[in-house]
């Protein structure tokens, strides 16, 4: 009876060997020192003085016309990538580039071929730099999950704040009612801070979801075309606040 329980944890033993296994072995979760980030990050957006703007136009020309007014810029979506390089085991530096972009627009139709068409859009190209530092991993089999805490600065380039009117049909209109484009412009600095958490696999893959907020004042306004002022409606040169809250769903290839 013995011997023959020997030959068969023989034969399995011999059978795991052949196919590259053990009994107790497990793949490890891979951490690469180096990886490129790609994240996709629903965002509040403050919008500030351009949302000033819009409720100025609801107020003055369109509600109190029986119309329904523009919705105010309130939320986007932030575009991302970024390159992560661990300098040590607990402290990622990082450095990357994304797009945030939200419009508003409506259209009205007053009478048969005429139409009153108004556009909004803001948008800003933050660069950002900064380090995370991440806590003690939980691992389990080939799966390790690390909660980590980052903080930046940023530099809000290419940013936008957009308003366009286009009339057509309507008789006694003025050529410089009928199309108005107005573009604001200005580069500011700012930051961000976050909390999250970074997942890996037994895989050059792996996931980060963390909260993110930005602050991103952009102050100062200037007509893309001109330089001068872009006005709010109080007169004064627009503030254009782009920052807000958001929530990162990242992939991360190592390299």
């Amino acid at each position: 009876m013995f011997p023959a329980r020997r030959q068969f944890q023989a034969a399995v033993l011999a059978l795991l060997c052949a196919t590259g296994l053990t009994v107790e072995a497990h793949a490890a979760a891979t951490v690469k020192k180096f990886s490129l980030v790609l994240s996709a990050i629903p965002t509040s957006i403050k919008a500030g003085g351009y949302n000033d703007l819009i409720n100025n136009i609801n107020e003055t020309a369109l509600e109190p016309r029986g119309l329904q007014g523009l919705d105010t810029i309130d939320f986007g979506w932030l575009f991302e990538a970024q390159l992560r390089y661990f300098v040590r085991q607990n402290i990622a530096v990082s450095a990357g580039v994304g797009q945030l972009r939200s419009t508003t627009s409506r259209e009205y139709l007053p009478a048969i071929d005429s139409s009153i068409q108004l556009f909004g859009e803001v948008i800003t190209v933050p660069i950002n730099i900064g380090a995370a530092y991440y806590l003690t991993p939980y691992n389990q089999g080939d799966f390790q999950a690390r909660t980590y805490f980052g903080a930046g600065f940023t530099s809000s380039v290419h940013n936008r704040a957009k308003f366009q009117q286009t009339i057509v049909g309507i008789e006694g209109v003025p050529p410089e009612v009928a199309f108005i484009d107005l573009t604001g412009t200005q580069d500011a600095p700012g930051y961000y801070v976050e909390v999250g958490g970074h997942m890996f696999f037994a895989s050059r893959w792996s996931v980060m979801i963390s909260g993110l907020y930005r602050s991103a004042v952009i102050s100062n306004l200037q007509e893309i075309n001109t330089g001068q002022p872009f006005l709010a409606p109080d007169g004064n040169a627009m503030e254009l606040d782009m920052g807000g809250l958001g929530l990162r769903f990242g992939v991360a290839l190592g390299f």
